[in-house]
């Protein structure tokens, strides 16, 4: 894999070269009984028991590869750079058909641990500026696997829409010396009509300006900057798996696909090109979940007009997520 960037938007494109075949599979990869095929264990519960609950493993046809440096070099006026990184795949649990959310809430909190131990391991690497959790589910989402699972990526650079959300949030409180998500979360409660999930500690809704029906963010209501470091501790994980499962039940009631990215701080640790541009980094980002379901038929007027068209308001929207009876 080559990562080159568009000098007009800033982005990084993953280029496939063809390196390698896919391996021939016999049966689901990460079923039970399959371990073989994933020999390198990074994270197991229980550790080193044949009965496994939870499993991440390198992926076996990665996007970014570990090894070796980013080897950035230029081609005239272009930029591009091997595709170091990290690729992993969280098995959710050994259960085939079994999704996230009808898991247990102690068994989704599992889940939530090896996350985030997978997340604080790879910020230790200062090759890597961001790392983040991604979820497709459903075939028009691009799952990949019929095992559900969820995948850990870590790149050398910072993906465009994190860095849109970094200079928001920084600009928001430079302004106001508040964070634009908090902001955003009193809003919301004190609204509460796009509200779909919530208790003392983390609530779910349907952003003011949606770009797809039934999008939705999960968030602290306390402000906290990292995923990783907010959710350190069981009790924190324990809570967040209720209030995720709920959501998920709601969502699935309505869509049949989405797509689920963690947006976290980046990290810190990282070589970046400016020194000291993290200074209110605590301060002024709030880490969240995006949930964006896929439309069965997208909307023509995104291929015209390059603009997101949302034909279901967030506050209908929320509205017929809270309808959806949630039983334990």
């Amino acid at each position: 894999m080559e990562l080159r960037k568009d000098p007009i938007t800033q982005s990084w494109i993953i280029q496939e070269n063809g390196d390698g075949a896919w391996p021939e599979l016999d049966g689901c990869p990460l079923c039970p009984g399959k371990e073989s095929f994933c020999p390198q264990t990074l994270y197991e519960y229980p550790y080193r028991q044949a009965s496994w609950q939870v499993r991440v493993v390198p992926h076996w046809r990665p996007l970014y590869r570990i090894e070796g440096g980013a080897e950035r070099r230029g081609e005239g006026m272009y930029d591009k750079m091997r595709g170091l990184g990290a690729h992993e795949i969280v098995v959710d649990s050994p259960d085939h058909a079994r999704r996230l959310s009808g898991l247990s809430d102690w068994h989704i909190a599992q889940v939530l641990r090896a996350c985030v131990s997978r997340l604080t391991d790879l910020k230790k690497d200062p090759r890597f500026r961001y790392i983040t959790l991604l979820r497709n589910q459903g075939q028009a989402a691009g799952q990949e696997f019929d095992h559900p699972h969820s995948q850990i990526t870590a790149t050398p650079f910072i993906p465009r829409r994190l860095v849109y959300e970094l200079r928001s949030s920084l600009r928001h409180f430079e302004l106001k010396e508040r964070c634009l998500i908090c902001d955003a979360v009193r809003q919301e409660m004190m609204q509460g009509v796009r509200t779909i999930e919530w208790d003392d500690q983390f609530m779910a809704f349907c952003p003011f300006a949606s770009r797809v029906p039934f999008e939705t963010w999960l968030l602290p209501i306390n402000h906290h900057h990292s995923f990783e470091e907010d959710l350190s501790t069981w009790e924190r994980q324990f809570h967040f798996a209720r209030i995720l499962k709920a959501l998920l039940a709601r969502l699935e009631r309505n869509v049949s696909a989405f797509h689920l990215v963690l947006h976290t701080a980046p990290n810190v640790n990282a070589k970046f090109e400016r020194a000291g541009q993290w200074q209110t980094l605590r301060e002024d980002f709030h880490w969240h979940f995006e949930i964006m379901p896929v439309e069965p038929h997208p909307s023509k007027f995104y291929s015209i007009n390059e603009v997101d068209y949302n034909s279901l308001p967030p506050e209908s929207a929320a509205a017929e997520l809270r309808k959806v009876s949630v039983t334990g």
